[in-house]
């Protein structure tokens, strides 16, 4: 069994944006800035765009963060959405969700230019995804497109199973695993909470990508031998040992799990940190245009 380091690899790419915006800078081209915008006082999306935040400043791009209050009104934060949709300055920007309820968040992520959704979650850069034009993919299947790319993990006619249908996860990694190319060329099951016998049809993958959002809910026996394992959840579970008070745990229970995998990735330090880099990826294209121009 090998771990799946998303905490190496996302350095690795900071160290080629830092390289590349060096090269920029040099050349007296402009810099990629990539703004964020959060709402409310979210404990764990605080630590998210911090983490967003500091990458920025490693790799040399500029960085704005916008805090609302969680009382804000849906008109002013689409006035928000919309000023950084028109400052020439900003290359991309996300909305860290999730936002308080009385926000529409459709409404929010419609609001926001598909040039300049990082995030890739506009239906927009979603359907050019899904015809394999090019788009801002979604950040946390870009990240995984990139642990499977680097750890040269072999997926032309692998069977893949997804747990998991979220738009933001687990339908477009079913369909980005499935196109033709490398990483791709899998046969997809796309599994979830309605599914009959999930067990078994997690047991027939060659590749599992676990993103339900349920604490070690994939066990060991659901895997084969040799399976390659991708855990995408990030869950708090309380435990009073802890200093915090709790611990985080994957959708995987990786202790039964992880004897079964010829590779798996661990939970922290695996694919949250290539979703910050992805994230990345996306503002330096941004920056350069290579999607929708300059």
């Amino acid at each position: 069994m090998q771990l799946l380091d998303g905490k190496l690899l996302s350095e690795q790419i900071k160290t080629e944006l830092a390289a590349e915006v060096e090269q920029i800078k040099a050349q007296g081209g402009k810099i990629p800035h990539l703004a964020a915008i959060i709402v409310g006082e979210n404990a764990a999306s605080q630590v998210y765009v911090a983490s967003k935040i500091r990458s920025c400043e490693q790799v040399g791009f500029k960085s704005s963060l916008i805090r609302c209050e969680a009382d804000i009104t849906q008109e002013d934060l689409m006035d928000v959405v919309q000023k950084l949709n028109h400052d020439p300055d900003v290359d991309g920007f996300i909305v860290q969700l999730p936002l308080p309820k009385h926000i529409d968040e459709e409404a929010v992520t419609l609001g926001i230019l598909p040039r300049k959704d990082v995030d890739g979650f506009h239906p927009v850069n979603f359907g050019r995804m899904a015809q394999g034009l090019p788009a801002f993919l979604p950040a946390t299947p870009m990240g995984i497109l990139e642990i499977l790319r680097r750890y040269k993990i072999e997926t032309s006619g692998k069977h893949c199973v997804v747990v998991g249908r979220s738009n933001i996860v687990g339908t477009p990694i079913s369909i980005l695993l499935s196109r033709k190319g490398y990483p791709g060329d899998c046969t997809v099951t796309l599994t979830h909470s309605r599914t009959k016998d999930l067990p078994g049809e997690v047991r027939r993958a060659d590749i599992v990508v676990a993103a339900i959002g349920i604490p070690e809910f994939v066990k060991g026996d659901w895997v084969k031998e040799g399976a390659v394992v991708i855990d995408v959840g990030i869950n708090r579970i309380p435990d009073e040992s802890k200093k915090s008070g709790f611990r985080i745990a994957g959708d995987v229970d990786f202790e039964s799990v992880a004897p079964h995998c010829s590779y798996i990735t661990p939970v922290p330090g695996g694919v949250g940190l290539m979703t910050v880099a992805a994230l990345m990826l996306n503002t330096l294209k941004a920056c350069k245009g290579e999607i929708y121009g300059a």
